[in-house]
């Protein structure tokens, strides 16, 4: 909820309370936040409070109150009333909205933190200090959550989570550009990397339902100090972008389960298309129709399992064995073997893992 938000529900509940009228105003006099319509003092009135001394100045119709943020006065108030409690409230709301300015501060200042944090902006010593001045812990053991949405800066989806993680006070949910939702979360000395399986595939689950919005979930592994948090960070963006490249019929990657896609991405991408051109020659992959590579994928699904094969497709048996042999006299490799059928799933990997290069 946004700071305006927050302070009219707050002014609301005042005015159904107290039967008076509220209004905030900002450094040039324009309404923030209001529960009526009237008419506002004079600009002369109002300049000349802000340059007097005083904190709070009343008259027949209403009182006006200083709002301090960071040493300064960004903030009017006025509360209009006559009754002997009108200044009593007044002083009661600037209190009220003061604790809301700070904490929404302290929240703002946290966040650039951790931001800057993640990016690798801190020195070990300024992490340390800077984290202590705002009261987070340099030593928690914790995860990063990377989660990725079809739609970018995704509003909806980030209050979702928002919401998920309301009771969790130590945990931190930020959004940096483009890159998607990241939340540090920080972890009980018994929760293991199978919770945090379970945690990627509840906001995958929740934001679904909640958002109606596919999502992607990377997770980094764990770290026990707060300046290994910028490589956690750089964990979970590998595990998304390797998990969306080489796993596509999953939606949770964890970082420490990339398997066989760790290893290709990380060859350079000269050695790939030499495997390619050796194995496809002058063609691709995308020479291969789409029922065909359909047939294949199912066939690796099921262990190079024929018959399983036949039976969840529909398609007799010696069909498939037509469509291998194809394959086996255009590209040399017999799909019923394993040796072949791992070079060949080798193949496919790398290949996008090249088209996903050249998209971008």
């Amino acid at each position: 909820m946004s700071i305006q938000r927050t302070i009219q529900k707050y002014m609301d509940d005042w005015k159904r309370i107290s039967h008076l009228d509220f209004c905030l105003l900002t450094e040039d006099n324009h309404v923030f936040v209001t529960t009526c319509d009237r008419r506002l003092p004079s600009a002369a009135r109002l300049d000349d409070f802000r340059s007097s001394t005083a904190l709070c100045q009343a008259n027949a119709s209403c009182c006006l109150y200083k709002i301090t943020e960071k040493n300064d006065f960004p903030y009017l108030l006025i509360v209009w009333g006559s009754s002997d409690t009108t200044a009593t409230i007044g002083e009661l709301a600037v209190c009220q909205i003061q604790s809301i300015l700070e904490s929404h501060a302290e929240k703002n200042d946290k966040n650039a933190f951790m931001q800057k944090l993640l990016l690798g902006n801190y020195t070990e010593i300024e992490a340390f200090n800077r984290a202590r001045k705002l009261h987070i812990s340099s030593s928690a053991r914790r995860a990063i959550f990377m989660i990725e949405t079809k739609q970018a800066r995704d509003e909806h989806a980030l209050a979702t989570i928002k919401n998920i993680f309301s009771a969790r006070t130590h945990d931190f949910i930020t959004a940096m550009d483009d890159s998607g939702i990241i939340i540090i979360r920080e972890l009980t000395s018994t929760e293991t990397y199978e919770d945090l399986e379970d945690i990627a595939h509840m906001l995958v689950d929740m934001l679904g339902t909640e958002a109606m919005t596919q999502a992607w979930v990377a997770y980094s592994n764990t770290v026990d100090e707060l300046k290994d948090l910028s490589n956690a960070y750089k964990e979970a963006r590998t595990a998304l972008e390797i998990g969306k490249i080489f796993y596509a019929e999953r939606n949770v990657f964890g970082y420490r389960t990339l398997g066989i896609g760790r290893l290709i991405y990380q060859l350079p991408v000269s050695i790939c298309e030499m495997f390619i051109q050796e194995i496809f020659g002058d063609e691709t992959l995308d020479s291969i129709d789409a029922e065909t590579l359909a047939i294949i994928r199912t066939f690796f699904e099921n262990n190079l399992n024929l018959s399983e094969t036949s039976r969840q497709l529909y398609v007799h048996r010696n069909t498939l064995v037509y469509r291998f042999e194809k394959i086996q006299k255009r590209f040399g490799l017999d799909l019923r073997t394993f040796e072949d059928a791992m070079t060949f799933k080798l193949a496919m990997l790398v290949a996008g893992y090249l088209k996903s290069k050249d998209l971008r």
